[in-house]
């Protein structure tokens, strides 16, 4: 074991030695929900609609007394599915605000500036139909994708502080869309023992990304961050939602808004869009600070064989 490597695993002892105090206590871990995609994610499991889908995750999270969570829009999805447009009125209803996802989910890594920079304005004045006089000037972007080049980040960078965006960035992911197509599947094929190996998956990797995501976390800093959790709004999410919100409760987190958790300084280049590129993930700052990262937790599944 090199000296890195044994510095990093020192940290996770000591932070893990006093996990269950900090549960307990008021201090304990936050993470804000956001769901990308909207207003359709992923296939449809047979008698299911979208309006469905997005009902029971909106139950979920009232239920749950969750702070609103953005919604990060596609409008291209709604044009092209015109029976999935009444979503983005059921997330205004339930008074939760949205935000910019592209006009089509494009991925700036594999397009020109320019025509990145053209989806996005063409997203805007749903936007702005749905939103009125709050703020929906929040950007995600499809992928995770900032850019291929320094150049190109700088520029979309630039761009996005000149129209007033923040970025809304991502700490926490568990990769739950993958789950979402083989769970439409197996819905279709009735098959119940599936069924229930994809929920068991599910929930299992939530849980070894968030032993994951907090040993970055305290090894860069020796705290929790605030943790920006990212969701899709898909049919097997809805299902699992009131599970997944048990999860993260027991262990330990509290749930915040979006705004709340990035105004952490971990967020900064976020939100200070006038400054230089930085790391915007915890996986970016490790490789910054020539710390090991830990090995991310693999699927106890095959997603792609299931009821093929």
């Amino acid at each position: 074991m090199d000296a890195a490597m044994k510095k990093f695993v020192i940290r996770v002892l000591l932070w893990s030695a006093v996990s269950a105090v900090s549960v307990s206590s008021s201090a304990a871990q936050q993470i804000a929900f956001t769901w990308d995609d909207l207003p359709a994610h992923s296939s449809l499991p047979p008698g299911q609609t979208r309006q469905e889908i997005a009902t029971n995750i909106l139950s979920a999270m009232k239920e749950a007394n969750l702070p609103p969570a953005f919604g990060f829009v596609n409008g291209a999805t709604a044009e092209r599915e015109p029976l999935s447009a009444p979503v983005l009125k059921q997330w205004r209803s339930a008074g939760l605000p949205l935000g910019n996802h592209t006009w089509s989910h494009m991925n700036l890594n594999e397009h020109s500036l320019a025509d990145w920079e053209s989806d996005v304005l063409k997203n805007e004045p749903l936007l702005e139909s749905s939103m009125g006089t709050q703020d929906w000037h929040w950007l995600r972007f499809p992928y995770l994708a900032e850019g291929d080049t320094q150049q190109k980040r700088d520029a979309a960078r630039k761009f996005l502080a000149e129209h007033h965006y923040k970025i809304a960035g991502v700490t926490m992911s568990f990769g739950d869309y993958l789950y979402n197509e083989p769970y439409a599947r197996c819905s279709a094929k009735n098959d119940t023992a599936a069924i229930d190996k994809l929920k068991a998956s599910y929930l299992a990797a939530a849980r070894a990304t968030i032993t994951y995501t907090r040993a970055m976390s305290k090894a860069l800093y020796g705290r929790d961050i605030p943790y920006v959790l990212l969701m899709h709004i898909g049919a097997l999410d809805a299902r699992m939602l009131p599970q997944l919100l048990n999860l993260y409760r027991e262990n330990g987190f509290r749930f915040i808004r979006l705004e709340d958790a990035e105004k952490d300084p971990f967020y900064r280049y976020d939100v200070h869009l006038s400054l230089p590129s930085g790391p915007d993930t915890l996986e970016e700052a490790m490789r910054k600070r020539n710390l090991p990262i830990p090995e991310r937790p693999q699927l106890d599944l095959d997603l792609n064989g299931i009821c093929r």
